[in-house]
């Protein structure tokens, strides 16, 4: 990868080990301001725009392996995305001096966890809930911790997490610096950001209006409910080998459509909230090892979830959220590629679909 910026060798030979020829606007954004100077950060772009390696970088460039206390914590919004952002990591570090980077959610043994922490940590990626608790039990010292950052902020505030991440900052030191990335700020996120971080913070709003990656084509298709399954199979069909992902809005039509693409031999997964963690885990494995072709999904995987050369999503069901729309097809067209966005929409979801047309500025095109 090419750049005049002081970056380890060591991390710009392994982002060329893992393809990456050129930085994104938001990373050669966030490399400025946080290459050189330890600071506050607010990095806004869209689902797909490579947050994770803009953020990456500069803080693994900070860890000292020889020092063996908790110097960075990472905090996402749900299990899956620890998972991914753990993985993200471990593969960017790889050419790196050895340091542990231990991943922390509710949902697996807090025994287990407590003595996992007993080891040199350095680098903690978490949800909030189970990190703040594993401070109380004193599992944990966040005394000596260095950075701070909040990913998917926008999602972190909308499932309430804001008061647990106030009470982990308590449990810090006065010197650590907050990063916080997100594909959309607004509302009460923003006075948050405004109270809680430097205010001379850099900020970087990489396409404020347009938050959809322009890389993604954006179709539809006016039909009845009954005929969408029927709409899904030749939809999928065109795409021949192509993967993706179809999101729909409950348990009931993840597992309805499941069914129905099984009778007609297509490989899938799904996966749904209700799931146990375990049993999330292994359907996230099966289809990234890319033992089935397609997920079948309620939106807890729209988020964050790095599937490399997905061809397209399917919007079964509008989302009721815009915000989730984009991060919905943000799943598709990452890394400069190029991905399709269908939705199938029923007359009643004729308003919502100009809606979302006229939040986001999409252009839809009707097949």
């Amino acid at each position: 990868m090419k750049t005049e910026l002081s970056i380890n060798p060591k991390l710009i030979s392994r982002l060329a080990e893992l393809g990456f020829s050129e930085p994104t606007p938001i990373q050669e954004h966030a490399w400025k301001y946080l290459i050189e100077k330890h600071q506050d950060y607010v990095g806004q772009a869209h689902t797909g725009s490579g947050k994770t390696i803009a953020y990456g970088v500069p803080l693994l460039q900070r860890i000292d392996a020889k020092d063996k206390d908790v110097q960075a914590v990472i905090l996402v919004p749900t299990r899956e995305l620890v998972v991914q952002t753990t993985k993200a990591l471990y593969k960017l570090s790889k050419n790196l001096d050895k340091f542990f980077i231990q991943s922390i959610v509710k949902g697996d043994d807090i025994e287990e966890q407590k003595r996992n922490l007993q080891r040199p940590t350095h680098v903690l990626v978490a949800t909030p809930g189970r990190l703040l608790e594993l401070i109380r039990l004193k599992a944990v010292s966040l005394r000596r911790m260095k950075t701070i950052v909040l990913d998917e902020a926008d999602e972190l505030y909308a499932k309430g997490f804001m008061k647990e991440i106030d009470k982990i900052l308590a449990e810090t030191n006065d010197f650590h610096k907050k990063w916080l990335f997100s594909a959309t700020i607004h509302g009460e996120l923003t006075k948050w950001i405004k109270n809680t971080l430097h205010r001379d913070a850099p900020q970087a709003i990489i396409a404020t209006k347009k938050v959809m990656n322009p890389k993604i084509e954006h179709q539809y298709v006016e039909c009845q409910k009954e005929d969408k399954t029927m709409l899904l199979l030749d939809f999928l069909t065109t795409m021949k080998k192509g993967r993706g992902i179809v999101f729909c809005r409950t348990k009931g039509d993840v597992e309805h459509v499941a069914r129905f693409l099984r009778t007609h031999e297509k490989k899938v997964t799904e996966i749904y909230g209700e799931m146990f963690p375990k049993e999330r885990e292994k359907a996230m494995r099966m289809f990234s090892q890319e033992h089935t072709q397609y997920l079948i999904a309620t939106d807890i995987t729209a988020r964050g979830m790095d599937f490399p050369d997905l061809a397209f999503v399917v919007h079964y069901q509008l989302p009721d959220d815009p915000d989730y729309y984009t991060h919905r097809s943000g799943r598709t067209a990452r890394a400069g590629k190029r991905g399709i966005s269908l939705s199938l929409v029923e007359a009643v979801e004729r308003k919502k679909l100009r809606y979302i047309q006229e939040l986001l500025d999409v252009d839809f095109i009707q097949l």
